[in-house]
């Protein structure tokens, strides 16, 4: 027994690696405020467009809700991994590009301990920074000096949590994740002009991050009939400076006496994660169809963010570049025929939306907004001694789009593995 959830602990350790060593996205959108936003979800409701504020049972791992921990049964030891590959096309007017990557997604386990009480590890990915793309201008209207401007950048942050699920009273659940919150960025910008006279100018921003992240929730589940079910859950994220240092360099070179000249400016304390709340609804039928909606709001306006001020050139934290996120999600999860003997009948069918407005402003207009489309299969794994476990796959359309800029279209294939195991099961001997 130890020795298993040892092993789940060490799964969880070397996939903290993986999150940290490579970035899912490719996005120049994830050079404002801390990168693309990572999905919270994984791959039992990843196809069910995110929905999780109202989800709960005992074959699920759902870190949204720690709430949910407590619908674990105490026979039950899961453990989820998920991988995400996908193919972007960057159109600005008339041109457009496409770009490939595959990356680790999260690592999440559940177990009981206690009765009415499930404990949760694992690990998920905040956002992720990764980007590279230059351009040229002329300058002062010449025809021929012109400037090639290079940016690039890459990073990103993840929580490792662990989390606890009680059901206070019967339909009543209460739960909270504690997680170890970190990661690191670094951006740059250089700017290159035609004529070797005039210097080379690179601007380098960085920060590293280790602090905490809390988050905590609630559920209630009211059964309407033998057949009917309704779950309501909510979840609030406390919002927090994370104390750490954003830093500024400016490296000016000429290259005709080769003198390089650098300056470096930090702000203190200057990234902060902002208060979440969410409130979601999931209502069931027989065991064979799942319809939920949830709502989330990110409260970043009210906080600073470092950049240069155009003014003076000072590095400093400034108010106005972040706006408050919203989002919301719709999905349903039906399975044809709990009773058949076929497998066609154990096979979940998911589709999903999502709609959410950006967290960040780019100059004087608000960033892009992200439409979501997705549609999947929970396929089941039959052997000879587990019939639990489920293979999550879900294909998802994500547009990131504003008039006045750089239009995203991702699609992304995202495969969900959930090993559900009877550990705690005795052996009796006739």
């Amino acid at each position: 027994m130890k020795s298993r959830i040892c092993t789940v602990l060490l799964a969880c350790l070397l996939a903290n690696a993986a999150v940290a060593q490579v970035s899912s996205t490719l996005s120049p959108y994830s050079q404002f405020g801390l990168g693309v936003l990572a999905e919270q979800s994984q791959g039992f409701n990843r196809g069910m467009g995110g929905v999780g504020m109202g989800l709960r049972g005992g074959q699920i791992v759902n870190a949204q809700n720690p709430a949910s921990y407590s619908a674990v049964d105490s026979l039950t030891m899961i453990f989820d991994v998920g991988v995400r590959g996908q193919t972007t096309n960057f159109k600005e007017g008339d041109k457009s590009k496409n770009a490939s990557n595959a990356a680790f997604d999260y690592a999440t386990a559940l177990f009981r301990v206690w009765p009415k009480v499930g404990v949760s590890v694992g690990i998920i990915p905040f956002s992720n920074i990764g980007y590279s793309y230059s351009n040229k201008s002329f300058v002062n209207g010449s025809s021929s000096n012109y400037a090639t401007s290079t940016y690039s950048g890459s990073g990103g942050f993840s929580q490792a949590y662990l989390g606890v699920g009680w059901e206070a009273f019967k339909g009543f659940s209460v739960g909270a994740n504690v997680s170890y919150f970190w990661g690191n960025y670094e951006r740059k910008a250089t700017v290159v002009n035609s004529d070797a006279y005039v210097n080379t100018e690179t601007q380098t921003y960085s920060a590293k991050v280790s602090s905490y992240k809390l988050n905590f929730g609630v559920q209630y589940q009211k059964r309407l009939s033998h057949e009917q079910a309704v779950t309501v859950g909510a979840t609030v994220g406390l919002g927090h400076n994370l104390g750490a240092q954003a830093n500024f360099t400016r490296a000016n070179s000429n290259t005709q006496t080769s003198v390089v000249t650098t300056t470096t400016d930090s702000v203190p304390d200057a990234l902060s994660l902002p208060l979440t709340v969410g409130l979601g609804a999931v209502w069931q039928y027989k065991n064979k169809l799942t319809i939920g909606a949830d709502y989330e709001l990110q409260k970043w306006s009210s906080l600073d963010y470092p950049h240069v001020n155009a003014a003076t050139s000072q590095y400093v934290s400034a108010s106005g570049m972040l706006r408050d996120r919203h989002q919301l999600r719709l999905g349903a999860d039906w399975l044809p025929n709990p009773q058949s003997r076929r497998i066609w009948g154990h096979i979940h069918c998911k589709a999903g939306v999502s709609y959410a407005t950006p967290y960040y402003n780019i100059g004087s207009s608000k960033g892009p907004s992200e439409l979501a489309l997705t549609a999947g299969f929970g396929i089941p794994i039959v052997n000879t001694w587990n019939n639990r476990s489920l293979l999550n796959i879900s294909a998802q359309w994500v547009r990131m789009s504003n008039s006045a800029f750089i239009t995203e279209n991702t699609f992304r294939i995202n495969v969900g593995l959930t090993f559900n195991e009877r550990w705690f099961a005795k052996w009796k001997v006739d």
